[in-house]
């Protein structure tokens, strides 16, 4: 459960610092969102 709170935290900080344009939220999402199901799939 840290670890996906954790990604939560980390992909948050990533979309508030990196995303300048609507194609930079659109890749922050996604990357995001790979991190959430990796993370997801790990804790299988």
């Amino acid at each position: 459960m840290r670890k996906i709170i954790t990604c939560f935290a980390l992909a948050g900080a990533v979309l508030v610092s990196a995303c300048n344009t609507v194609e930079g939220v659109g890749k922050d999402v996604s990357s995001a969102g790979s991190t959430v199901a990796k993370t997801a799939d790990d804790a299988k």
